[in-house]
């Protein structure tokens, strides 16, 4: 005696596409993305530079430029362990320009220390001071450590490019020129060394920016102060919106 089989129906029903117990794939973000770039490249922050210029008074003394600043170097190492500073500081007769490369918590004390000195002393020695470039999260360093140099050349007025050259063109020589002289002194200063000293201007001339380019920049208005600087630095970047304002409230779907 045989039984005929009904045939078993299968389902059609599809299954779903991603189950909750099947293993999801990691996504990573690009904020992932940079932490892991800087962790393998044994960063323990993100490095910045930031290029400056401001005026002095003649016969200001280098003695006078270089513990101001070195005594900020060591308050601010007190609460930014391992942020070190380096960089490049040429004092002219009347001007300097100064090259900063550290942590942008250091760079942010740095220009606050001066704006509260700028406040509260009424000769303070650096003035006029001009933010020309900030360069963000930077592959390497252009200096090995903080090198100062004293300029002590006649000023000419004969060939004042500033006279000739517009704006843009006065800021690429800027940068073309500062940038070389960064690279100057990482081929040729070694690490532990007082650098070039005052002999700067001997040992390459053609290196140096004229100090005319230096005081057109410190009057220019189209650079910001340090203490706009760190205004717009603090100024929170969140917007309101005027749909979040008005009344009633829109519904959102």
């Amino acid at each position: 005696m045989s039984f005929t089989g009904h045939p078993r129906t299968i389902s059609k029903r599809a299954f779903p596409l991603e189950s909750p117990l099947m293993p999801q794939i990691p996504r990573n973000n690009y904020l992932h993305f940079k932490e892991e770039k800087q962790r393998l490249q044994l960063k323990k922050f993100l490095l910045h530079r930031m290029f400056l210029v401001a005026m002095i008074p003649a016969n200001t003394e280098k003695k006078d430029v270089t513990e101001y600043y070195e005594k900020v170097f060591q308050l601010i190492l007190k609460h930014h362990l391992e942020e070190s500073v380096t960089g490049l500081l040429v004092i002219y007769p009347t001007s300097i320009l100064h090259v900063l490369e550290s942590s942008s918590g250091t760079l942010f004390q740095i220009l606050t220390d001066y704006v509260n000195r700028q406040k509260s002393e009424r000769e303070f020695f650096i003035q006029g001071m001009k933010i020309i470039v900030v360069s963000h999260n930077i592959p390497t360093r252009l200096f090995m450590q903080w090198h100062v140099s004293v300029i002590k050349v006649p000023v000419m007025y004969l060939d004042d490019v500033t006279q000739s050259q517009s704006l843009e063109e006065l800021i690429s020589e800027f940068l073309i020129q500062t940038h070389k002289l960064a690279s100057y002194l990482f081929k040729t200063v070694k690490v532990g060394t007082k650098g070039p000293g005052d002999n700067l201007h001997q040992i390459a001339p053609e290196l140096l920016l004229p100090e005319q380019v230096i005081k057109c920049l410190c009057k220019s208005e189209e650079f910001l102060d340090p203490e706009t600087f760190l205004k717009m630095y603090n100024k929170p970047i969140h917007v309101t919106m005027d749909s979040e304002v008005v009344w009633p409230a829109p519904s959102r779907f």
